[in-house]
């Protein structure tokens, strides 16, 4: 089964190709960036390009995208172009060949203000019956995506997995107040608890949706490390974290203590992966436990394959209002 990746150069496509090559699985990536895990260098905008890529390829996984990063950077028809006009291209590209599974990256940022409670309200427990309300072109434009993946999948039979992924990049936080108020480290460790993946479960579960796409034929999932959080816990995660977190996860306040480290005041969205889980056979290895006990060794948090891959950025230029080193134009 020879698999083609798209946006190959970049985290998570890196990463997935990574992986299949390690499990000596045959698979080409393109890209419009060279790199060791791209074999075509080419935009899927190109219906000719994406054809030629697709001879062959019986499985697609499509990573290729402008981020929320781009969102101050790219104008909106730049967001058509790559994320609806390319994603179009390839469903094309891949129903004419007969394609046995595509896997669609897609993101947490679809649900938009639907992840923002009232400062009253508990904090929202996200799954996938959560609706969509986008805040930028981003979220708006992978929503209209998403929209046909499912029609593919239902009007011409073509298996499709989505997944939603929450962040997984390792570039400093697009918040510069949560810059400010923690360290990296401590920033993202807390995130493991509701809102962050580590690079090498998103891979592996992304190689684990292609295997079920056929068996489901059309499915949706959010991807975030499994929160030690339930849903009664909503209401105490806006004023008092930190005693849930100690109760779901005894100890934890000391190791933070040790480290030097805080958790957040306010926990104020809870992505639920059980779905992913249970439906698609994955196995994340990163939760918060993992993280933890990394921690507590002195280690640095999360995969080898997440750290390998490093940081690449989302711009190829600095941006003069930024003086701490982050990657972003601007908040977003």
């Amino acid at each position: 089964m020879t698999l083609l990746i798209t946006g190959s150069s970049g985290h998570l496509g890196q990463a997935i190709v990574t992986l299949l090559r390690r499990a000596g699985r045959p698979a080409v990536g393109i890209d419009t960036r060279p790199a060791d895990t791209t074999n075509i260098v080419g935009s899927i905008t190109n219906p000719d390009t994406v054809a030629q890529a697709m001879s062959g390829i019986t499985g697609v996984i499509h990573t290729a995208t402008l981020h929320k990063p781009h969102v101050a950077t790219h104008n909106r028809q730049d967001f058509v172009d790559t994320n609806i006009t390319g994603t179009l291209n390839l469903l094309t590209a891949a129903k004419n060949a007969n394609v046995a599974a595509f896997v669609f990256t897609s993101t947490t940022s679809a649900f938009g203000r639907s992840l923002t409670p009232g400062p009253d309200d508990p904090a929202a427990w996200i799954t996938e019956a959560v609706t969509d309300r986008p805040k930028n072109i981003y979220g708006a434009i992978k929503s209209g995506a998403e929209a046909l993946c499912d029609l593919a999948a239902h009007r011409d039979r073509l298996p499709v997995v989505i997944l939603r992924c929450a962040r997984f990049f390792p570039e400093p936080d697009d918040s510069a107040d949560a810059r400010a108020a923690f360290s990296d480290a401590n920033l993202k460790a807390n995130e493991f608890l509701h809102r962050r993946l580590d690079l090498e479960d998103a891979a592996q579960a992304h190689i684990d949706a292609l295997a079920a796409a056929p068996r489901l034929c059309f499915g949706r999932f959010i991807l975030s490390a499994p929160t030690p959080f339930r849903p009664e816990d909503a209401a105490a995660l806006r004023n008092d974290p930190a005693s849930v977190v100690e109760a779901r996860v005894p100890g934890t306040a000391a190791l933070w203590s040790l480290l030097g480290w805080t958790l957040p005041a306010d926990v104020s969205r809870v992505y639920d992966s059980s779905a992913a889980v249970e439906t698609l056979g994955w196995h994340p290895r990163y939760d918060f436990a993992a993280i933890s006990a990394q921690a507590a060794r002195g280690d640095a948090i999360g995969s080898q394959l997440a750290r390998d891959v490093g940081t690449l950025g989302y711009h190829d230029e600095g941006f003069a209002n930024l003086s701490d080193g982050a990657p972003y134009p601007t908040e977003t």
